[in-house]
């Protein structure tokens, strides 16, 4: 937090911002940029706006929701238990993925109403053809990015 001072029409104003790096970073904490097409699955009041809006501002449209028909190159899956089958969602979600998208599951963090203990998406993933990585902190949430397995290279 810090304090600034304004002079805006011959009135100075203190005022105390606080920075939010965390809610600025989470796009690209998330490796997202401007014109990727990011989908959303999982959506309830209780994701975090702050998350969502990070991404809007960073890829400069709206997320895409499960209608799309777009290839996708980031899908962000809100995730808590009680959801479902992780695996039928993964499934889901990997059918409009292009061949290097990714799939980010958020899920509450430990202690949060609806955490998920990662080693059920650890034991999901492979079942749905993907591999995860370590899992990164989004404020009240924790992103798991799972990735489709690099194909060798045919060689000639």
């Amino acid at each position: 937090m810090f304090a600034c001072n304004y002079l805006l029409s011959g009135v100075e104003e203190d005022t105390t911002v606080v920075a939010a790096a965390d809610a600025q970073n989470y796009a690209q904490k998330l490796g997202i940029a401007h014109g990727m097409a990011v989908q959303e699955l999982g959506w309830d009041e209780d994701t975090a706006d702050e998350l969502r809006a990070s991404v809007e501002d960073a890829i400069g449209s709206e997320l895409l929701d499960e209608d799309t028909d777009e290839v996708i190159d980031v899908v962000l899956l809100w995730w808590r238990d009680g959801d479902g089958d992780l695996v039928d969602e993964l499934m889901d979600a990997i059918g409009p993925l292009a061949e290097d998208g990714v799939v980010w599951v958020l899920t509450p963090k430990t202690g949060q109403p609806g955490h998920v203990d990662p080693s059920e998406i650890a034991e999901s993933a492979p079942t749905a053809g993907l591999t995860s990585t370590t899992p990164v902190s989004l404020g009240t949430w924790t992103g798991t990015k799972l990735m489709q397995p690099k194909t060798p290279s045919k060689q000639r």
